[in-house]
């Protein structure tokens, strides 16, 4: 699930995208529109497996800490949802250029760009800042207690995720714009913790030791179950 969010996220961003964020006259026409059509379906796809990489884990983890587990979980929604936004922010653009043929071209390019800023935003607070406490923190402590993969790895999530959480908000404050120098070394202990998350549970697989301890844990949803049961019965007694 990892590997497909970098394979999906990348092209889109870098390549598919580029046309339809840089070019403001993009939504005047002319020329196809494959591209960013075929960059919209790997974003589509890549929401899918955002949330496939916390809902997987997640009968693991939560013997772990169901707490943090169920946050990454929510994590993970939040940051597809702000994905989601983004994308319907360029798909409108796409039906603007398609159908708004004859309209004032001024007021096409000014809807243009505002639908291009609200991309940015949206882009800017999910991959950009929620990311660096649903992969960073969370998942990292998670990975580090739990040992179910090496911890030394596990700790470029503790260092990555604030990092990705400062550079946000020092964008959206000014400090420096996005996209640059600064803001990109600061995401590169995240990109190389998800890197990882992509090659080694392929290549080695969780920490056979670490599985075998969280299976001994009682499962806490069972207990919960059961004491919910416990309390029904007294009250009706």
């Amino acid at each position: 699930m990892f590997l497909i969010t970098f394979i999906t996220s990348i092209p889109a961003q870098l390549v598919l995208y580029v046309p339809v964020l840089h070019n403001p006259g993009y939504i005047l026409g002319g020329g196809a529109d494959n591209g960013v059509l075929l960059g919209a379906f790997l974003e589509l796809i890549l929401i899918i497996a955002n949330i496939g990489t916390a809902v997987v884990v997640f009968p693991i983890l939560r013997r772990q800490n169901e707490i943090l587990a169920l946050g990454y979980v929510t994590a993970r929604i939040v940051e597809s949802a702000f994905i989601a936004v983004g994308l319907l922010s360029v798909l409108t653009i796409l039906t603007l250029r398609q159908e708004a043929a004859g309209a004032d071209a001024a007021s096409l390019v000014t809807a243009g760009k505002s639908l291009v800023a609200l991309h940015d935003w949206t882009f800017l607070l999910g991959p950009g800042f929620v990311v660096g406490v649903g992969n960073g923190l969370i998942l990292g402590y998670l990975m580090y207690r739990s040992g179910l993969v090496p911890r030394g790895m596990a700790v470029l999530g503790l260092i990555g995720g604030p990092l990705v959480c400062a550079s946000g908000i020092a964008v959206m404050f000014g400090v420096f714009e996005a996209g640059s120098a600064p803001q990109f070394i600061a995401t590169i202990p995240e990109i190389a913790w998800e890197l990882s998350l992509c090659i080694w549970p392929i290549v080695k697989g969780f920490n056979p030791a670490a599985l075998a301890a969280l299976a001994s844990e009682p499962d806490k949803t069972d207990m919960n179950e059961r004491d919910g049961e416990k309390e029904i019965s007294l009250a009706k007694a």
